[in-house]
């Protein structure tokens, strides 16, 4: 085989891919096109105002939140990423033997002392 037959060969390969991609982008823009040509183009004042569950807003929406929240939710992607890391781990647990074990180890000590410390620290207390 010469180089323009493995090249033919390979797109082939990803010519279903490459039209997915294609119809995708297509059909994203036509929507946005059709939602921007049908939309209304004065529209009524009550609509820029602030919707809350069918009551008149009474304050500010834009409060401030605690630090706290911030934190916590940091905290709380920082260990969902841990069981993200974890599961493709133990899927191959018996291939990749002892060294394996030791560096999820690590892996998880290193997290264990991340949340000791924002335990001592106080980050998941609400008082």
């Amino acid at each position: 085989m010469d180089g323009a037959e493995i090249l033919l060969a390979y797109l082939t390969k990803y010519f279903p891919i490459l039209l997915f991609i294609f119809v995708t982008l297509i059909f994203g823009m036509v929507t946005l096109l059709i939602s921007y040509f049908v939309q209304p183009r004065y529209p009524e004042p009550e609509k820029l105002t602030t919707y809350e569950c069918g009551s008149e807003p009474f304050s500010d929406a834009r409060m401030p939140f605690p630090v706290r929240y911030y934190i916590f939710a940091m905290l709380f992607v920082i260990f969902d990423i841990e069981v993200i890391f974890l599961y493709p781990w133990a899927v191959v647990f018996k291939k990749i033997g002892i060294i394996g074990l030791v560096e999820m180890l690590i892996f998880i000590g290193l997290f264990v002392v991340a949340y000791v410390y924002a335990w001592r620290k106080g980050a998941l207390e609400w008082d």
